[in-house]
C-alpha cells in the first residue's frame, strides 16, 4: 500500500514509471517492466446500465418466444414436409408401376386384336358358309339325279338282260 501512496504522491516518480500500475499492491505487477506507452493504463469505466422497463421487457420477451415459436413451427413444418414428399414419391412410384403392368396388358390386348384381326380376315362369314352351303346342295342334288338315271338305267338293263335271259329276244337296249 506504500508504494500506491508514493505513485499518487510524487508526479516525477509517476512520469518514470508510466507501465506500472499505481493501485496495484500486486507484487507481481510493480516488478513488471515498463512497455513502450507513454500513457498509464487506467482501464474502461463500464457504462450505466439502463433498466429494463416492462415494455421493453414484454417487447424483448415477445420477440424472443415469437422468435423460438417460429423456429419451432419451421422445423415440424420441414418434417411434414419431408413427410409428405416420401408419401408423394412412393405414390408416384406406385403409379408408375401400376402403369406399366397396364401398358403390358394394353401390349397383350393389342397382339390378341391383330390375331383375331387376321383370324377373321382367312375364315368364311356366314354369307361365305351359306353359299357354299348351298353350292354343296346343288352339287349333291345333282349327283343324287345322276345317281338315280345311272340307277334306273341299269335297272332297265337289268329287266333287258332277265327278258332276254328268259325269251331270248332279239332287241336289246343299250
Amino acid at each position: 500500500m506504500n508504494t500506491a501512496l508514493r505513485c499518487l504522491s510524487s508526479p516525477q516518480k509517476l512520469s518514470q514509471r508510466t507501465a506500472y500500475r499505481c493501485l496495484s499492491t500486486s507484487a507481481v505487477l510493480r516488478e513488471e517492466a515498463p512497455t513502450s506507452s507513454t500513457s498509464p493504463n487506467i482501464g474502461t469505466t463500464p457504462s450505466p446500465r439502463k433498466p429494463i422497463g416492462g415494455i421493453r421487457g414484454g417487447i424483448i420477451g415477445f420477440l424472443f418466444g415469437f422468435s423460438l415459436a417460429s423456429a419451432f413451427a419451421a422445423y415440424h413444418l420441414l418434417d411434414e414436409y419431408k413427410a409428405a414428399s416420401a408419401a408423394l414419391q412412393a405414390s408416384v412410384e406406385e403409379l408408375q408401376a401400376s402403369t406399366e403392368k397396364v401398358s403390358a396388358h394394353v401390349r397383350r390386348i393389342e397382339a390378341v386384336e391383330k390375331d383375331l384381326k387376321a383370324l377373321a380376315q382367312n375364315s368364311a362369314s356366314k354369307d361365305d358358309l351359306s353359299r357354299v352351303r348351298a353350292e354343296l346342295k346343288k352339287v349333291y342334288d345333282g349327283l343324287h339325279i345322276e345317281f338315280l338315271d345311272l340307277r334306273s338305267h341299269v335297272w332297265g338293263m337289268q329287266q333287258d338282260l332277265h327278258a332276254l335271259a328268259k325269251k331270248e329276244a332279239t332287241s336289246i337296249r343299250v
